[in-house]
């Protein structure tokens, strides 16, 4: 068993943490700073990601928006663009499912 305190963790902006990566699926902890985003953002996964620090406003690509505090869940299908930006100092937790995505070649 691995456990991690995603509540915790202080990652660095700009650099990612992998904190777990199978071919069933990949767990990464994000940071963005107040006013930065993940622009235009898509994954080849479903992606589900979960806002742990801060506060941050998710836009679908239909125009669709959604504010998120500590404990909000999202869940984008695999290809589904997205921009999440942060409101103020925020962290992320993103599972990505299966990882590598079905239309990836593997290898």
């Amino acid at each position: 068993m691995k456990a991690w305190d995603v509540m915790a963790m202080d990652v660095a902006p700009h650099r990612p943490e992998v904190l777990a990566s199978t071919d069933e699926g990949r767990a990464i902890v994000v940071s963005l700073p107040s006013g930065e985003e993940l622009g235009d953002h898509e994954v080849h996964e479903r992606a589900w990601v979960v806002v742990t620090r801060g506060r941050v406003e998710a836009i679908a690509e239909d125009g669709g928006r959604a504010e998120a505090v500590p404990g909000t869940l999202f869940e984008f299908a695999p290809h589904e663009r997205r921009t999440l930006r942060a409101l103020e100092d925020s962290q992320l937790l993103m599972l990505l499912t299966p990882w590598p995505g079905s239309d990836r070649k593997m290898g």
